[in-house]
């Protein structure tokens, strides 16, 4: 049974977790040390200012309150004070512009390559994780780790890495100008930090159980829209609405306790910044009582106060945003940092396929650990050889052909090629050497002509063309309005079954490897067309080796052998007139078949 990833708990936002994400993010970022020094050196800069800037108005606001201050004498250094200041704004900009276009490329670089990596680990990922996930919750996993970076990032640059270096600076003047201010707001500062970073963790429990609501709600509707034609079918919209609203009332539910939360959070923390604004200013009012501070110094602790308050306001959420961040991210960099389940041996080379014999030798396989599927299975295909497969519904054909491409792991035994083990060659080259003309072809929701050319990709036009004809499908593909260049919709929804498998057919014969498998490959013709395709299918297997697994008595009759499988093991092998003679399974297989021709 499929698993849904979106069913599944998302990853705790530990320590571990942060340290794999940030492998994964700063494996990305050091691909660029000019780009990333650029922003880092000009966001510090334009926050160095915005501490020194208030300094100026200090000495303007002293030099305007000096008793007995001649206005004609004081103008003149005011008109400095304001050029400096006018001077330090303009640098401000500049710094800030430079920095903000530095990091939009960073940020577009960066976004891209992780989109890269993460599609390059996807497709790295065995023929099983696709059939354990939802296609909708990987897509959105990935999404979801660059959207990630991106929030991460933002927060850095714009919040947390100003936040730093203003308290750092804003700190050094107040303790310059007067140790006690300085002393308290220190104090207050790492009250703040702990509190409400300890709280920010708290809550992102909540956050990732909202987040959780989220995917499961994603992965339903992804569910229900694969299956539109099977809920119309069984007239079941009431019943998947239903199920849907139940994910969305709980999705609703767990938003508002995590907005209540973090509205409750909001409102401490203002009473929190409120209580520290007024004992500053009050203090400092007692110090200029006595002399020690000035009118500069209060606009100055102002500045100050306000300019750091408005940061740290932010502080709680932005730490719980990068905490939701990092839940998001997390699931990606987990599929990311588990290793394949298929992968090429160490020194593995591409195999060479001349004449394209195959062997299995002492085949043992079990899904999922448990279900022995093939015991000990032993068959050996000269090259050129045509070899039916057939037998009861889970006797282990189909393994059989996954195993051959590797899409799974034998757990004993080997599989031979031309003598050469695949599991010692590149997965890439093996594949490349075999054509597999599916049961049911899914094709890319592209032009009939790229669909085609897939089996090749440098083909000529003319050569699609011909591929087409030979499997017969041109005559369709130019009865369609745009002909090749016709879009065939999302898994060639727009095709029948029968003209998705002559596209797919076209597509093996262009590919043109030696070995050849068919699996159920005109299941979807009707009579008219499988006369047509055989002819077609009879040159595409001339001098390759060929394995087809079939049910189709016109099929099976024009093999050189048929091997009869059951339970894992084969239990009769020959020609289709030897194995009649046997009385065994397959004679009891051809009544059948042959009954329901006679009877129709």
């Amino acid at each position: 049974m499929m698993t849904n990833v979106a069913q599944r708990k998302k990853p705790d936002v530990n320590r571990q977790n942060i340290t794999a994400i940030t492998k994964v993010y700063w494996s990305h970022v050091r691909r660029y040390p000019k780009l990333t020094s650029v922003v880092f050196l000009f966001t510090v800069a334009v926050h160095i200012v915005s501490v020194i800037t208030p300094l100026y108005f200090k000495k303007l606001f002293d030099a305007i309150t000096f008793p007995g201050a001649n206005v004609s004498e004081t103008y003149p250094l005011l008109i400095n004070i304001f050029a400096i200041i006018a001077l330090l704004y303009s640098l401000a900009w500049i710094f800030r512009r430079i920095s903000e276009f530095a990091f939009l490329h960073f940020d577009a670089f960066i976004l891209s390559d992780l989109l890269n990596t993460a599609f390059e680990n996807l497709l790295g990922h065995s023929y099983k994780f696709f059939t354990d996930n939802f296609t909708g919750s990987l897509v959105r996993r990935v999404n979801r780790l660059s959207k990630s970076f991106e929030d991460i990032a933002d927060r850095i640059q714009g919040q947390l890495l100003p936040l730093v270096i203003v308290t750092t600076g804003i700190l050094i003047v107040l303790f310059n100008r007067n140790t006690l201010l300085g002393i308290i707001l220190l104090s207050w500062i790492v009250l703040f930090v702990f509190v409400f970073y300890r709280v920010a963790l708290w809550k992102t429990k909540y956050d990732r159980a909202k987040a959780e609501k989220d995917s499961e709600a994603t992965g339903v509707i992804s569910d229900a829209l694969a299956n539109a034609v099977t809920i119309k079918l069984f007239s079941r919209h009431a019943y998947e609405q239903s199920l849907y609203q139940k994910i969305t009332d709980a999705l609703r539910e767990a938003r508002l306790i995590s907005w209540k939360i973090g509205a409750s959070i909001d409102a401490v923390q203002g009473i929190f910044m409120l209580l520290a604004e007024l004992a500053l200013l009050y203090i400092a009012l007692r110090l200029w009582k006595q002399g020690v501070l000035t009118v500069g110094d209060l606009v100055l602790l102002q500045l100050y106060v306000i300019n750091l308050f408005d940061r740290m306001w932010e502080f709680g959420r932005v730490i719980r945003r990068m905490y939701e961040s990092c839940a998001d991210a997390a699931e990606m960099v987990e599929i990311m940092n588990t290793p394949y389940e298929i992968k090429d041996a160490p020194a593995a080379k591409p195999i060479k396929v001349e004449l394209g014999s195959i062997e299995f030798r002492d085949i043992e396989f079990r899904f999922h650990g448990t279900r022995k599927v093939l015991d000990k299975f032993n068959l050996k295909i000269p090259a050129g050889e045509k070899v039916a497969l057939v037998g009861p519904s889970g006797a282990g054909k189909t393994t059989v052909v996954t195993l051959l491409l590797r899409f799974h792991e034998v757990y004993d035994g080997q599989i031979l090629i031309d003598g050469q083990n695949i599991a010692r060659v590149t997965q890439e080259s093996l594949r490349k050497n075999v054509s597999l003309v599916p049961q049911e072809p899914i094709l890319f929701h592209r032009t009939l002509k790229e669909n085609i050319r897939y089996g090749k990709l440098d083909a000529t036009d003319e050569e699609v063309m011909e591929a087409a004809k030979q499997a017969h499908c041109h005559e369709f593909i130019m009865q369609l309005p745009y002909g090749y260049e016709t879009y065939v919709g999302e898994r060639g929804i727009k095709l029948s079954g029968g003209e998705r498998q002559r596209v797919a057919i076209a597509r093996a014969i262009l590919k043109n490897a030696p070995i050849l498998i068919l699996d159920e490959a005109t299941s979807s013709l009707d009579s008219e067309s499988e006369a047509l395709i055989q002819e077609a299918l009879k040159n595409l297997m001339r001098g390759k080796t060929t394995l087809v697994i079939a049910h189709r008595l016109s099929t099976i009759m024009q093999m050189d052998r048929i091997i009869v499988i059951q339970n894992g093991r084969i239990t009769e092998t020959g020609t289709h007139q030897e194995l009649l003679q046997k009385h065994g399974t397959y004679q009891k297989l051809w009544k059948i078949q042959a009954g329901g021709f006679a009877a129709t």
